[in-house]
């Protein structure tokens, strides 16, 4: 099995390319469910859940093809194109190995009529229930089952019709699942305290692209016109705004200067805002945003929640970065309850965290030293590399499978800065 050795010290410089981002290609690709037409993304990072995500939809008829890519260059160009769909059935085995995989519940059902989705699987992180996902399907007129394991979903008509629902919650996959729905439904779709983030508004442009009829993108409210079909079209996938905010706590944590080549600050101002308070300097340019460090870095308090606030996905790597921050810094996780599995690993690094339910208390240190290290989840993953880069002496993190998920070469990107980082084969 595959680990990632580094050996700390290094002041990271120069520059890193953003890939696409993950969280927006896995709400982008199973749009080509509602097509009969070839649907083209671009800028498709190369990641683990996206080639189980295309194996997916290759199960239900999906095809798939990618365009080669030149040595060096990040992103893939995939179009996909579901003429026929050969089943409506997303089975266990496919759907335990991602959580994202319920997202082809709703085109499915808007385009099929029916489907049958295993319980989903993913990082666990906590307790992800899918209730809100089939509460909104119902309020458009679907019919919902449970039984053996399985979601299984029908249009009594053979279509969903228009309906109203307001989240109690916000959650970013139920509303992702209900455009998709809705997109195709007979009637109007109002959706309330939907989910603002960043990959939403990129499904939204998608389905406008694709003939869909959406409008209040980027608010609450969400209104959705359904339309008797969509075509294909071509369309970039955004840049990965938690990839270059843990490469931005990697120029913290190592007192470097990393720009991040195609971030967007728009998405991420949250994070921004959360690292100039921790006293790096923060700089715009044409091509990106550049990230220093210069001198001790300030402890802060935090708290996870939904966009535009301080995104759950970051919560780890910056617990890492502020591990070496002058004084205590506060961390509560409002989004799920079991997200600090990171904590007895940086802990063996030297790091001192107090965990109290969901809140965290980060006692800055002088310094991490190396140690052997499991990753439990993708984003710990990268709390554990980021803590790895600015220890004395060598860091193994082990259970590189999960980074693998959700970070497009990160040996290579974190190398060209200057990094002393290797993947390493145990057989």
């Amino acid at each position: 099995m595959d680990s990632i050795w580094i050996r700390g010290g290094n002041k990271l410089n120069g520059e890193i390319p953003i890939s696409g981002a993950k969280n927006a290609a896995l709400t982008l690709m199973p749009c080509a469910l509602l097509t009969e037409d070839k649907l083209t993304l671009t800028n498709l990072p190369r990641l683990a859940d996206v080639d189980t995500f295309g194996h997916l939809l290759n199960q239900l008829g999906v095809s798939t093809s990618v365009a080669g890519v030149k040595k060096g260059e990040f992103g893939r160009r995939m179009t996909l194109h579901a003429g026929e769909l050969a089943s409506t059935v997303a089975p266990y085995d496919m759907v335990r190995r991602m959580r994202a995989s319920v997202l082809v519940l709703g085109p499915m059902l808007a385009r099929a009529g029916e489907a049958t989705v295993s319980l989903p699987g993913g990082c666990a992180i906590g307790d992800r229930p899918i209730d809100l996902h089939l509460k909104v399907l119902e309020s458009m007129g679907a019919e919902i089952e449970l039984a053996a394991g399985y979601v299984k979903a029908t249009a009594p008509k053979g279509r969903l019709s228009g309906g109203d629902y307001s989240f109690p919650v916000v959650s970013v996959g139920a509303t992702e699942n209900a455009l998709m729905a809705a997109v195709l439904a007979s009637g109007r779709t109002q959706l309330f305290n939907a989910a603002r983030e960043p990959e939403i508004v990129d499904l939204c442009n998608l389905l406008v692209a694709m003939g869909a009829k959406i409008s209040g993108i980027g608010s609450a409210h969400l209104i959705i016109d359904g339309v008797e079909g969509l075509h294909g079209t071509t369309y970039e996938v955004m840049p990965d705004r938690i990839e270059a905010g843990s490469y931005a706590c990697a120029a913290g944590i190592t007192g470097g200067s990393i720009s991040l080549i195609g971030a967007r600050p728009d998405d991420m101002c949250a994070t921004l805002n959360a690292l100039a308070q921790a006293g790096l300097m923060i700089e715009f340019h044409d091509r990106g945003i550049k990230v220093s460090a210069d001198g001790k870095l300030r402890p802060l308090a935090l708290s996870t929640a939904p966009f535009p606030g301080f995104a759950t996905d970051m919560q780890a790597q910056f617990m890492a970065m502020l591990c070496m921050a002058q004084g205590q810094s506060y961390l509560e996780e409002t989004i799920f309850e079991n997200r600090y599995m990171h904590v007895p690993e940086l802990r063996r690094m030297s790091a001192s965290v107090d965990i109290h339910g969901r809140s965290a208390i980060v006692h800055g240190v002088d310094g991490l030293t190396g140690a052997s290290v499991m990753a439990t989840d993708l984003r710990a993953s990268m709390s554990l590399v980021l803590a790895g880069l600015a220890a004395e002496g060598e860091t193994e993190v082990l259970r590189v499978y999960h980074l693998d998920r959700g970070y497009e070469r990160l040996e290579e990107k974190l190398s060209a800065v200057g990094a002393t980082i290797e993947r390493r084969s145990s057989g």
